[in-house]
């Protein structure tokens, strides 16, 4: 991965009002791989019995660790898009935790990328969501 790579994707999470309104942070990024963190945030709660966040943030922080992902490939180009994203809720985020979201960009064709990704909160290895995309490769 070049350095240019790397500028790109962390100005690609840098550069969304959506991903900043939500504070999430880039915390490792190269060949193919990228780790995103999102702090707990009350306002971001969709369940106010149990203080659980809302399934969307989590989709949200999936969403953008997987483009930052593709972003770092080392044979994708310096723009994607989200064509096709699968999550699989497996079970409520702890209230008062982060969530840490990995993903991995596993196969890059002339046009598309595909990738996997895990969200876990702080409470161990049990994922909060799994995901599976495909992703746009532009520029190339």
């Amino acid at each position: 991965m070049t350095d240019r790579q790397t500028q790109n994707a962390k100005q690609f999470i840098e550069a969304i009002p959506h991903a900043v309104a939500l504070g999430m942070e880039l915390t490792q990024i190269g060949d193919g791989n990228a780790e995103i963190c999102m702090p707990y945030n009350p306002q971001l709660v969709g369940d106010p019995k149990t203080g659980v966040i809302h399934g969307g943030a989590v989709s949200a922080l999936m969403d953008t660790c997987c483009g930052a992902a593709v972003m770092s490939h080392p044979d994708a180009g310096a723009g994607t898009a989200t064509i096709d994203l699968r999550i699989d809720y497996m079970r409520p985020a702890t209230p008062g935790q982060r969530i840490r979201t990995q993903a991995h960009c596993y196969h890059v064709t002339r046009s598309v990328a595909f990738v996997r990704a895990t969200a876990h909160d702080e409470d161990g290895d049990n994922p909060v969501a799994t995901a599976t995309g495909a992703f746009t490769v532009e520029g190339r």
